[in-house]
This record gives structure tokens, C-alpha cells and sequence, in this order.
């Protein structure tokens, strides 16, 4: 016999409060891995220009890299896989049983040390535009 559990109603916004650090890793572990799921199959796309000529390839990724959401988006995407990484490398330490008392510490410092990456490279990605 299976038991039910009254989880809430999906609306109950406010059972966010409760996440702790450990959901919130999670969370964004599995959101941007999603993220870089989605930019690999649109990256094949780009690259699949290179097939119909080495010119519409050159113009498509021009094209592009002219627009400011791109490079916008370019820096999302920097900052989505570095925390990815900070956070599978801290991960793997978890489960290595190498910092199991300072989870909640590794996360924030991941969070941050993602956060000085990406503003660190803005000038890099935005270098041009301007």
C-alpha cells in the first residue's frame, strides 16, 4: 500500500523560503546543466554552417559575434559553466568525504568566485562593442 503526501499546491511560492544551501547547489546544478545541454545543441547548429561553406560559416559566426545580445549572452554562458564546474568540483570533494561540515561555506564560495570570473571577463566579452 502506497502512502500520499500532501506536497502543496505547485503555486505555494513561498515553500522557497525553506531551500537551504544544499537545495539551492542543486537547483542551480540542474538548471545549468539544462543551460549547457541547450548551448551544445546550439552550438552543433552554428557549426553545421561550416558544411554548406567556409564563407557562410565565417559571415554566420560575424554576424553574431556583432550583435550585443550575443555577447551579452556569451557572458551568461561563461558564468553559467563556471559555476557548473566550481560546483561539480566541489561536489566531487562531498563525495569524497573532503568537506562534508562546510558545505553550505563551498557553495557561497563558489557562488562568488563565479561572480568575480564573470565580472573580471566583461571587458574581455564587451571589448569591440562599445
Amino acid at each position: 500500500m502506497s502512502q500520499s503526501y500532501d506536497r502543496g499546491l505547485i503555486e505555494d511560492f513561498g515553500r522557497w523560503t525553506e531551500f537551504s544551501a544544499g537545495m539551492w547547489a542543486w537547483v542551480f546544478h540542474k538548471f545549468t546543466g539544462w543551460v549547457l545541454i541547450g548551448y551544445l545543441f546550439t552550438h552543433i547548429a552554428v557549426l553545421s554552417t561550416a558544411t554548406v561553406g567556409a564563407g557562410t560559416y565565417t559571415q554566420t559566426i560575424q554576424a553574431l559575434e556583432s550583435l550585443l545580445v550575443v555577447r551579452i549572452l556569451e557572458v551568461g554562458l561563461l558564468a553559467v559553466a563556471v559555476f557548473h564546474i566550481l560546483n561539480g568540483v566541489r561536489l566531487l570533494f562531498v563525495d569524497l568525504g573532503v568537506g562534508l561540515e562546510s558545505q553550505d561555506k563551498s557553495f557561497y564560495a563558489s557562488l562568488v568566485l563565479t561572480g568575480a570570473i564573470v565580472v573580471a571577463s566583461v571587458p574581455t566579452f564587451l571589448a569591440g562593442v562599445f
